[in-house]
């Protein structure tokens, strides 16, 4: 049986994060300019799509990201509040397509689309159990 998903276009889910030195570019190994780290800035941006949508899903159900392309177009410093946003834009059969952005306290820092795949958690654990198994 196909699984239908009931989410809404225009869902939408947030996440704050202060910076703080452990999320710097030189902590996270992506530069040395003490700013904030563009793997951090994705993490949030995953963290807010995954905000607008966990608690929507199926039981025994959730969504992993597989497809980001963001910008990110200004440095956050030290101590700055930074705040991801992801939309739903669409649905098409298991996969959530969003749109991101993310801001600090004075401007746009990041913007982009995500798609996220929903999976049965039971199904997609046991096919990583049997890959682990094959190694």
């Amino acid at each position: 049986m196909a699984l239908i998903l009931d989410l809404p276009t225009g869902l939408t889910g947030t996440t704050e994060l202060v910076v703080g030195e452990q999320h710097t570019a030189p902590r996270i190994g992506s530069g040395r300019i003490r700013v904030l780290a563009t793997p951090v800035m994705i993490n949030l941006i995953e963290a807010a799509a995954l905000a607008a949508v966990e608690q929507s899903l199926p039981e025994h159900h959730q969504s992993l990201g597989t497809h980001l392309d963001v910008t990110h177009i200004a440095a956050t410093p030290v101590g700055m509040k930074v705040r991801a946003t992801a939309q739903v834009l669409r649905v098409e059969g298991r996969t959530v397509y969003f749109s991101v952005r993310a801001e600090d306290e004075r401007e746009l820092i990041g913007e982009g689309t995500h798609e996220r795949v929903v999976v049965n958690v039971e199904r997609f654990d046991k096919r990583v159990q049997e890959k682990v198994a094959k190694k």
